[in-house]
């Protein structure tokens, strides 16, 4: 018996970040969207706008949390933890009662996820450099030590799927790429690194808002693809 081709398909995803766009938020989204396979959200955009799209379009909906729009963050940490890590319920008023609190959606800060009927590979980071003490902020160091933790998942997909990432998403960009000199939307050294030793093929983040569509949004670096999704991306890949 010969072998067997391996089929190719195109993933089709939206992106969003940073503002809500009114083509999204909108009775018509069906007609616009329901084509795509999933949407990423890059952070700093209100829960009940992911659930919105959530449940108009009938897709996963994959996020993490910027620096700005953290009523909820609290519910997806564990508490006491400077460097917050993400858990999958929050504590009820009730008593040792637990309950699932995604709005619809998945959150992945701090975690490698293999998004099987898809066939990716994501990875999410959420926050900002630090630059007034507040919730969701990060040193340089932080980011590195978040991105370290996640090797042993990393290792995992080198050996079982010939790969380490696909997609990276955070709402930061790396230090030099589509970022600014004030300390807020400075992007992070560790990105760097990480886009040269893992070789996603994606990094798509927010934070920087392209207030220009003259802008760029796209950069290559290395072997990735660093692409701004502020407001609204579709991003087609390959799998």
């Amino acid at each position: 018996m010969g072998r067997q081709k391996r089929q190719h398909r195109t993933v089709k995803l939206l992106c969003i970040s940073d503002e809500r766009d009114p083509l999204i938020y909108s009775p018509n989204i069906k007609e616009r969207f329901s084509d795509v396979d999933a949407v990423i959200g890059a952070g700093d955009l209100p829960m009940n706008y992911y659930s919105f799209i959530v449940s108009m379009l009938n897709k996963p909906l994959y996020f993490i949390f910027g620096n700005h729009q953290l009523a909820h963050l609290r519910r997806f940490m564990k508490p006491g933890n400077e460097i917050f890590e993400p858990r999958d319920c929050y504590e009820t008023s009730v008593k040792h009662t637990f309950e699932i609190d995604y709005f619809g959606s998945t959150y992945i800060d701090g975690r490698v996820k293999y998004l099987k009927k898809l066939n990716l590979i994501i990875l999410g980071i959420g926050g900002s450099p630090r630059y007034n003490d507040g919730d969701n902020q990060f040193t340089e160091l932080q980011i590195r030590l978040k991105l370290i933790k996640l090797f042993p998942k990393l290792l995992f997909n080198r050996l079982f799927r010939g790969r380490w990432l696909d997609l990276m998403i955070t709402h930061a960009p790396p230090r030099g790429i589509h970022d600014q000199p004030d300390p807020c939307h400075r992007g992070f050294c560790s990105f760097l690194w990480f886009m040269r030793v893992f070789k996603p093929r994606y990094l798509l983040h927010g934070h920087v808002h392209l207030l220009d569509l003259n802008e760029q949004r796209e950069t290559q670096y290395e072997e990735t693809r660093v692409i701004n999704v502020f407001q609204r991306y579709l991003l087609e890949v390959e799998t």
